[in-house]
């Protein structure tokens, strides 16, 4: 376990030396005399954004007593975790992967862990993490909601409208169609206001109870000028890449449906998707942009011919899981998640093109989502997470982000539920469900 009571140093990286910063900043942890340092940061959607805080703590690793990675959250502070006990162990807690597909064909209740569903000899493996910074702190018409979790009520505010976002859909199909433009993920924002300050231990907690298998993060993103700490929390179904050792792991997703908890309803979502020519063609973009990056570095690299179904509490999404080796003196992860930030799979293709229709359709800056947040040590082993599912939380507020891959053809009406859908995880989390 990683706890966040060590050297803790803030340093703003640039596009291009991140990699160097936190090299540095684990360089002087150690002459400080901090044993096993680790340094944690999020990176912006934009790299070259003020978004882009790669080292908002430089801690100590910390073991629990009796050995091993058993995660718990500690009264004061909150965690940086790795994976789970049951990942270690190979233990099934009853909330790690499974193979979906045949229980919700069969009639089989999900358990809400996040599940898959594709092809036999799949892993079963609990990608649980949680990373934590120093402090804890679909209608088309107009919405302005107030909703109840029985200790607080909550404003919620679209932006843009819904009507307007779908609008902004039908111009990115009208650009794909005209020119060079495959792909690009439109996203959209809510604006929650409470009654009360927003608990940051009791919003991670119950991501985590909700789907324990998520990369569970909250980071103190908190920049000069904020009126109250803001923390970027979140439970990102995505691993962007990890290395342990000479081992390298992508797990790209793209292509989605909503999850309702009917099993027969599921069972058709699934089918749908494995068939689905627009969701394959998504998904295929994204997993061969990873493919190709992860392949300038590795010496080996496996690549599965076809994507398997992955689910959450909230969604079903394409998935493919790519493994590599990289030789001796390889990337660090931190080098390796830059090289692939952004992907497809939150921006676009070909991506420059992508982000600067994104700037010009969204009304909001995205700041730290689908961006990064992660961890790296002093060897170049780490996680590192694409930032969905998540909100950026301060005082009483909450802004929560989704998007939606638009492709030749997609539908707004279409990609406008996939993001109602998409805010579900953190709406629950927040008690304020049906608000998008």
């Amino acid at each position: 376990m990683l706890l966040a009571d060590g050297v803790h140093s803030h340093v703003r990286g640039t596009a291009g030396n991140r990699a160097a910063a936190a090299a540095e900043a684990l360089e002087a942890a150690v002459l400080a005399g901090v044993a096993n340092p680790v340094v944690v940061g999020a990176i912006g959607f934009r790299p070259d954004s003020g978004s882009s805080l790669i080292v908002p703590a430089v801690v100590r690793r910390a073991e629990m007593p009796g050995g091993g990675d058993a995660q718990r959250m500690a009264a004061g502070s909150l965690r940086l975790g790795g994976s789970s006990p049951a990942a270690e162990s190979g233990g099934n807690a009853g909330t790690g992967s499974r193979a979906a597909g045949n229980a919700a064909e069969s009639g089989g209740k999900p358990d809400g862990g996040s599940q898959v569903a594709g092809s036999a000899g799949q892993r079963s493996e609990n990608q649980g993490a949680a990373i934590a910074g120093s402090r804890s702190g679909s209608g088309f018409a107009d919405v302005e909601a107030s909703l109840r979790d029985g200790q607080s009520s909550w404003t919620v505010v679209p932006q843009p409208a819904p009507e307007v976002y779908a609008e902004s859909v039908r111009q990115a199909v009208d650009l794909i169609g005209d020119g060079e433009l495959r792909k690009v993920v439109l996203a959209r924002a809510l604006d929650l206001v409470g009654e009360q300050g927003v608990s940051v231990r009791k919003l991670l907690r119950d991501l985590v109870v909700a789907d324990p298998a998520a990369h569970a993060f909250a980071v103190d993103v908190s920049a000069p000028g904020d009126p109250a700490p803001r923390t970027l929390v979140g439970a990102s179904p995505e691993l962007l890449v990890s290395r342990k050792g000479n081992l390298v792991t992508a797990n790209p997703l793209a292509g989605s449906r909503r999850r309702t908890g009917d099993p027969a309803r599921d069972a058709q979502a699934i089918a749908e998707l494995r068939v689905s020519e627009k969701d394959l063609d998504e998904h295929a973009l994204v997993a061969a942009q990873v493919a190709e990056v992860l392949g300038r570095y590795c010496t080996e690299l496996d690549v599965p011919e076809e994507p398997e179904v992955m689910g959450t509490p909230a969604m079903w999404h394409l998935s493919t899981r790519i493994a590599g080796r990289v030789g001796p003196g390889g990337p660090s992860a931190l080098e390796l998640a830059e090289a692939l930030h952004p992907t497809p799979a939150v921006c676009g293709v070909p991506v420059d093109l992508a982000r600067d229709t994104i700037a010009r359709l969204e009304p909001e800056d995205r700041g730290y989502y689908a961006g990064l947040v992660g961890w790296t040590d002093l060897a170049g082993d780490g996680e590192w997470v694409v930032t969905i599912r998540c909100a950026e939380v301060a005082g009483k507020t909450a802004r929560l982000f989704a998007g939606a891959g638009v492709v030749a053809g997609s539908d707004p009406a279409a990609e406008l539920a996939e993001t109602s859908a998409k805010f579900g995880t953190l709406l629950r989390a927040l008690g304020a469900e049906g608000a998008a």
